[in-house]
């Protein structure tokens, strides 16, 4: 078994992260045999954050107890403060793990951290927007990898516009392995048509 670490922060946006973290913990769409995963928090410290629908959390760890062993994803949702420099430490992380193979997924405002960090500018992604990551990332220098897409993987780095949770998390599914390409297509089509069709897919797929 893996580990998801996911990555809480003030105003973290709660949906946007919600698909990805709900599937892989549960495992109940999974191959049989794909790796297991549990998802685990992680904070500046230990102390609380809220989340922008009000949501009280506690990390389980603080970065600094995080040294990649048995890690799976670092999962870095959308929030109002991924300029402030005091997420320096996330970032330090983020490299550390791109350089061992660990994959890791951000979405919406999770991005700019990145492109401000120069995190972007060798690998492709995608954001809210081009012109929004100009405007908000002085340094940023990765405009010619920029595409424009709902999710965007590239080289264990999966980015996401702050609208496409879904996509976001199928691009995750799909990176890791997880699921049969059937239980995939029908899982993402259940949420995105809600035609029932999906969901006997769905359940076919998986009995």
């Amino acid at each position: 078994m893996k580990k998801i670490y996911l990555y809480l922060i003030d105003t973290l946006a709660d949906w946007e992260p919600g698909y990805a973290i709900a599937e892989l913990n549960s495992g109940r769409y999974f191959k049989k045999d794909a790796m297991r995963y549990a998802v685990k928090t992680v904070g500046l410290t230990k102390a609380s954050v809220t989340s922008l629908g009000g949501i009280k959390m506690t990390p389980d760890y603080a970065i600094n107890e995080i040294d990649g062993e048995n890690a799976g994803l670092l999962l870095l949702p959308g929030a109002d403060t991924w300029a402030d420099a005091m997420h320096t430490p996330v970032f330090d992380l983020v490299k550390k793990f791109l350089k061992a193979g660990i994959p890791v997924g951000a979405i919406c405002g999770a991005t700019v951290g990145l492109a401000n960090a120069g995190i972007l500018d060798d690998r492709k992604h995608t954001s809210n927007d081009l012109e929004f990551l100009k405007q908000t990332c002085p340094g940023y220098k990765g405009s010619s990898n920029y595409v424009q897409a709902p999710a965007v993987s590239d080289r264990n780095l999966i980015t996401a516009t702050g609208l496409a949770p879904l996509e976001f998390a199928r691009e995750i599914f799909e990176h890791l392995d997880v699921m049969e390409d059937k239980t995939l297509n029908a899982w993402y089509q259940l949420y995105t048509t809600r035609e029932a069709k999906y969901f006997y897919e769905l359940m076919e797929s998986v009995s």
